[in-house]
């Protein structure tokens, strides 16, 4: 997984990634939340999840403490992160203001 995630977040194309948990509610309630970003932004970003249970390395890295966690990534670099569920529209400011 590591080789992807870093191919994946060193692309051409800013990366939004949401780091989850299956145990997670807060987490639940985010996902129709990043469906309808997803279609909104069309092919702007690339979303992806990411199971901090079955992707430890990867969420240690990141030091990823609380679910969920939002990052975007702009050539490899993380460019915005916040905790907690987030509104599409406060996405969108988020996407926009970096692409």
């Amino acid at each position: 997984m590591k080789g992807d995630f870093n191919a994946l977040i060193n692309g051409d194309k800013p990366v939004l990634v949401d780091f989850h948990a299956e145990w997670c509610g807060p987490c639940k309630a985010q996902g129709p939340i990043i469906s309808d970003l997803a279609k909104a932004v069309g092919g702007k970003v690339r979303i992806i999840k990411i199971d901090i249970d079955k992707n430890q390395a990867v969420a240690q890295r990141y030091q990823v403490r609380g679910v969920p966690t939002l990052a975007l990534f702009k050539a490899g670099q993380i460019v915005w992160r916040q905790s907690g569920v987030q509104s599409k529209s406060q996405l969108m400011t988020v996407i926009n203001q970096n692409t």
